[in-house]
């Protein structure tokens, strides 16, 4: 199991005391991006059993690729400094990974807060709006919440795992993408369970920033160009400018052009086919028909 934290030692030592109770007495490494706060040394000293990397520099998600690679079992699940696992949620997901080879990532039903709030994202990835796949154990997604998913570890690696320029917000799309494009299946299974109390310590504007410049930076590096362009469009018209997230978002996805046209890779059509359902899903929920 990897968890990334960053800042956040309170809750972290929460998590771990939680994943510490599981019967699955799973393999810990935390990988710490760059914190303050004397993270490394806390875990060091209340969970001697948890390997921890500590970094000199904050890589966002993509600490859990220096988590991935110090493990090696098959699979790998991941947790946030305010997430964990439900007892025997591991158990069942590595019996699905045993038993559908095709599997590449599994998605699990998150609980947030003391009141076991389903996540929203949840009801979207249980509706099967994407036409049924053979050889998954739930319906097949293309998004998910990182907090709580687990990764055949092989299928990680081989598409490169979170990609470093994204940092945070928005990051799961690529990943999903990736798989899916490399014929790996992602599915929703409801009764893997994880619990997830979001931080109070996030800084709401800069994830907004970063989401705005990752969804661009998303559909130049895998959608068509006429996709591409048109996202591109909409985004800049519908925003406001007087907006500073707004703006910091579109200056910040300017800087980065040179190295999406690079890395430009665009998907292929059955996995396009599949992102413009949920397009089509996005803009039913953004404009709701009207009517008696």
């Amino acid at each position: 199991m990897v968890v990334v934290t960053r800042n956040r030692c309170h809750e972290l030592t929460a998590t771990l005391g939680h994943l510490r109770a599981l019967p699955e007495n799973p393999r810990v490494v935390v990988v710490d991006n760059a914190s303050a706060d004397g993270t490394p040394e806390a875990v060091r000293s209340r969970f001697p059993e948890v390997e921890m990397i500590s970094l000199s520099e904050n890589v966002g998600a993509a600490g859990r690729n220096v988590g991935v690679g110090r493990v090696n079992t098959p699979y790998v699940a991941f947790s946030d400094d305010d997430s964990w696992w439900r007892a025997g949620s591991l158990s069942r997901a590595a019996d699905l990974f045993d038993s559908y080879p095709r599997l590449g990532l599994l998605a699990a039903r998150t609980l947030v807060g003391l009141e076991n709030r389903e996540d929203p994202i949840c009801v979207e990835m249980s509706s099967g709006t994407l036409p049924a796949e053979p050889g998954l154990p739930g319906p097949p997604v293309l998004g998910f919440l990182a907090c709580a998913s687990i990764v055949r570890r092989s299928a990680y690696l081989e598409v490169g795992g979170f990609d470093p320029h994204l940092l945070i917000a928005a990051e799961e799309q690529l990943l999903a993408t990736d798989l899916a494009a490399a014929g790996w299946g992602l599915a929703y299974v409801d009764d893997v369970v994880a619990h997830h109390y979001p931080s109070a310590v996030r800084d709401a504007s800069a994830r907004r920033r970063l989401a705005i410049r990752n969804d661009l930076w998303f559909a130049l590096l895998r959608r068509p160009a006429s996709t591409a362009i048109g996202y591109t469009l909409q985004v800049v018209r519908g925003g406001s400018y007087k907006d500073p997230d707004f703006r910091a978002g579109l200056l910040g996805a300017l800087g980065g052009l040179p190295w999406a046209v690079r890395e430009r890779r665009v998907v292929p059509n059955h996995v396009e086919s599949k992102l413009r359902i949920l397009d089509r899903q996005r803009a039913t929920r953004a404009n709701p028909p009207t009517g008696v």
